[in-house]
């Protein structure tokens, strides 16, 4: 039998032959595809192998002799180590007796299979805390796959499957594919077609064919299964167009790649849940020229002012799906109902987040330079200090001060707005919400061990902005699912005003400009001496404070660090 794989799992395999680790001219092994498998993003593997902080530039410092070859051999070699690898991921694999093809590999059996071989990209990945066990649960769970031993039933008897299928992994071998394709079935001719349905309803986790849940009155009305099988085509239909659509705008508007992940995820799970009402059931019950719907429109469904208003119509008729979906799914099976709830909520979050991020790159679309000023000794040199920052061409000010009594500090926030809303600049407030909506600023911003985003937004309200600290990929793409509408990336360098144990650095920066278009500031030692590699970075807005505010003349500062960002901003 052939190897199959999905469109995703044959890109992996040709970015691999693209890759080569040292002298190896040709060949293909586990570094090689390990790299293929983290070349787009967007792949579920690459999405799990993010999650512990791996990508090609963590790769590449482990095998530093990889490289990309200046003419790859898309035919090259398989190293004996990539075969190990193969014969892994087949153990996630469920065949398809009715035709004798396999099911097709994805880019997650192909991570399997690197983590259960015996290499040593197997043990670094164990390093990262990627275990098999784990891996293997997930992806079983994702398509549906038990994990008990199959048999099959007839005549009231159990017939094992020990010859046929692999009670560990549920396999089904080669041969027996083979023979049952070609109508040389392995147990006897009069219960040929009896092992072969059940085999293949045990494969795919389901009847081979529809059936609506047999305790409800419904699975006796064939009339009523063919109107539910039309209901849930038409649902299926409008959710997975739906969800296209909008990740098409997050992919080409937005250009965000998490955006775009969860988009993919939430249209690859759907397609999973859909998979308890088979494809062939739901077309058998399909008339569109009949479907008295086609021909209902109204005015506003044939209009659209914006890109976004695209994407968030597209974003409701997903909800709108779903829960038709689920409501009519309880009539399937609980679970498949349950199943497209928890994706009715995670559209929730998804709308959510794209709002907030169309929102918030409108507001900050010219924050460049954000400054964080202290109280200073007096209010007169807290005004001085402000007067002089602003003069430079601060685009936002934040009052971050941990010495000052809080009557002291409503003082200086009173001055601050007074003296920002006179130079039309932003005003954020550290880590007091309750300060923030006294003084009227425009946002607040917490860290990690202050209140959460969520937390702060119920203080000030919806339309304040709301900032948070991140220092790992992982806090950036939390704090989006929060709902935060601005980052702070770093430490990027040592600095003056704060002590840090750990540096992410420039590295940060460029995974984090890569995985996210929400508005973002690189803090942290940032200098006129530095400035340029952090633009270098892709990141291109910067958060400064000892750099101006120790400076003698603090609007000079402002300005010629303002001057070196001349490169696009993210």
């Amino acid at each position: 039998m052939a190897l199959q794989f999905t469109p995703a799992g044959q890109r992996v395999l040709d970015a691999a032959t693209r890759w080569r680790l040292g002298d190896a001219d040709g060949e293909t092994g586990p570094v090689e595809l390990l790299l293929g498998l983290l070349d787009e993003p967007e792949y579920r593997a690459a999405g799990i192998l993010a999650g512990r902080g791996i990508d090609q530039a963590a790769v590449q410092g482990r095998w530093p002799a990889a490289r990309r070859a200046v003419n790859p051999k898309l035919e090259g070699r398989a190293r004996p180590a990539l075969g190990q690898v193969i014969d892994h991921a087949l153990q996630l694999v469920m065949a398809r007796l009715e035709t004798g093809r396999g099911f097709p590999l994805a880019t997650e059996h192909l991570l399997f299979g690197l983590v259960l071989a015996d290499h040593d990209v197997a043990r670094w990945l164990a390093a990262h805390h990627l275990e098999a066990a784990e891996l293997q649960a997930d992806i079983c769970a994702r398509y549906g796959i038990s994990l008990e031993p199959l048999t099959i039933e007839f005549d009231d008897q159990p017939i094992p499957l020990a010859d046929t299928v692999s009670p560990d992994s549920r396999i089904v071998y080669a041969d027996a594919i083979d023979n049952m394709a070609m109508g040389e079935p392995k147990v006897d001719a009069p219960v040929f077609d009896t092992v072969r349905r059940q085999i293949v309803a045990a494969a795919s986790g389901g009847d081979a064919g529809f059936r609506s849940n047999a305790a409800h009155p419904i699975a006796s009305d064939p009339a009523g299964e063919f109107a539910l099988l039309r209901i849930l085509d038409a649902a299926s239909n409008r959710a997975g167009e739906a969800v296209r659509v909008v990740e098409d705008y997050v992919r080409f508007a937005l250009d965000d790649a998490l955006l775009t992940r969860l988009c993919k995820e939430i249209r690859h799970d759907l397609k999973q849940a859909l998979a308890q009402v088979p494809a062939f059931d739901r077309l058998s019950a399909r008339d569109t020229p009949g479907d008295v719907g086609t021909s209902l429109s109204t005015e506003s469904e044939r209009r659209r002012e914006s890109l976004f208003d695209v994407a968030a119509a597209n974003v409701r008729r997903l909800q709108e799906s779903l829960r038709s979906l689920e409501e009519f799914g309880k009539l399937v099976d609980p679970a498949f109902a349950t199943a497209c709830e928890r994706l009715r909520y995670r559209s929730y979050t998804l709308h959510q987040v794209i709002g907030r991020t169309v929102d918030a790159r409108a507001r900050l679309e010219g924050a460049r330079v954000y400054v964080l000023v202290d109280g200073r000794d007096s209010p007169q040199a807290f005004e001085s200090l402000v007067e002089s920052v602003l003069a430079g061409g601060a685009d936002v000010v934040q009052l971050r001060d941990k010495r000052l009594d809080d009557r002291t500090l409503a003082d200086r926030a009173g001055r601050l707005r007074r003296l920002t809303r006179e130079a039309g600049t932003l005003f954020i407030m550290n880590d007091r919400p309750d300060l923030a909506v006294a003084s009227d600023a425009d946002g607040v911003h917490v860290g990690q061990e202050e209140l959460s985003v969520g937390d702060a937004r119920r203080l000030v309200g919806p339309r304040r902005l709301v900032g948070v600290s991140t220092h790992s990929i992982e806090q950036v793409r939390q704090a989006v699912l929060d709902g935060a509408d601005y980052l702070g990336l770093g430490p990027t360098f040592a600095s003056g005003t704060k002590q840090f144990a750990h540096f992410p650095g420039l590295d940060f920066l460029r995974a984090a400009a890569v995985e996210t278009k929400l508005p973002a500031f690189a803090i942290g030692g940032i200098t006129l001496e530095n400035v340029a590699s952090v633009v270098e970075t892709g990141i291109g807005r910067v958060a400064l404070s000892g750099a101006v505010v120790g400076a003698a003349n603090p609007a000079a500062a402002v300005s010629e660090i303002r001057g070196r960002l001349t490169e696009p901003y993210a």
